[in-house]
């Protein structure tokens, strides 16, 4: 009899999230039930990362774990989307599921809140790739066979030449060095369409390049620092977007 601990996973879409997959999968003390992810309301894409449902769900297919996602307004605040995450972990948990997996790697204090506001659900967080070294996980990334297209990047960080370039050594050796090389403090966000968590490959071309100036939060209150899966803060600066479009 199977004692593994029923686990739901924090899925973005990107390169962090599949190499975290990828290595929890291999771990037998837990079983991903499925795949989590906010969806942008109003445009039905991944939010902060600009990601199309449609791609994500032929993601979802390719990998093979049920999806389930969660609808969030355009700019919610802190308390919207806590009690839309904690609605969806109730219901989660009368299905048996413990756990919440992350593919998080340094930022200690969104690991905190995470772990807070799991704690009030009963729920454990779940760290696969945690503290080890950004250029470390890119290599193993990189020579897993992964595959990844950086889909938004910060003009804080990096200019419109950085988005929609795969990740590869070239990508890697033109990025400043002020950049973490994982997008770890939301320079950029990936989605990866190949590699060893999926069945085939996710087929798509790229369409439009796009700029988007967000508003900076008029209160404290009212940031969404924490409303994505993978950790952008405030928004007083823009956005380039690659959209990518569903063969």
């Amino acid at each position: 009899m199977s004692t593994s601990k029923k686990a739901l996973f924090n899925w973005s879409s990107g390169k962090d999230s599949a190499l975290a997959l990828y290595k929890i999968l291999q771990n037998p003390a837990y079983k991903i039930e499925c795949l989590l992810t906010s969806v942008n309301q109003k445009f039905q894409r991944i939010s902060m990362h600009g990601v199309r449902v449609e791609l994500l769900e032929v993601q979802a297919k390719s990998i093979g774990i049920p999806l389930k996602i969660l609808e969030i307004p355009e700019m919610p605040t802190m308390e919207v989307y806590e009690n839309v995450m904690s609605e969806a972990l109730i219901e989660l948990k009368k299905e048996g599921i413990s756990h919440s997996v992350f593919g998080d790697i340094f930022l200690e204090d969104l690991r905190k809140y995470r772990e807070d506001q799991l704690a009030k659900l009963v729920f454990e967080g779940v760290f696969p790739i945690w503290k080890i070294p950004s250029h470390d996980l890119i290599q193993e990334f990189i020579s897993l066979g992964f595959k990844t297209i950086v889909v938004c990047v910060n003009e804080r960080y990096l200019d419109k030449s950085f988005v929609g370039r795969i990740i590869d050594q070239d990508f890697i050796n033109d990025l400043p060095e002020n950049v973490d090389v994982c997008g770890e403090n939301g320079e950029f966000h990936t989605f990866a369409f190949d590699g060893p968590i999926f069945s085939e490959p996710i087929n798509f071309e790229i369409g439009e390049i796009v700029y988007r100036k967000y508003e900076k939060p008029k209160t404290e209150d009212s940031s969404n620092s924490a409303c994505d899966t993978n950790n952008e803060t405030a928004f007083d600066y823009g956005f380039w977007y690659c959209d990518l479009i569903s063969k």
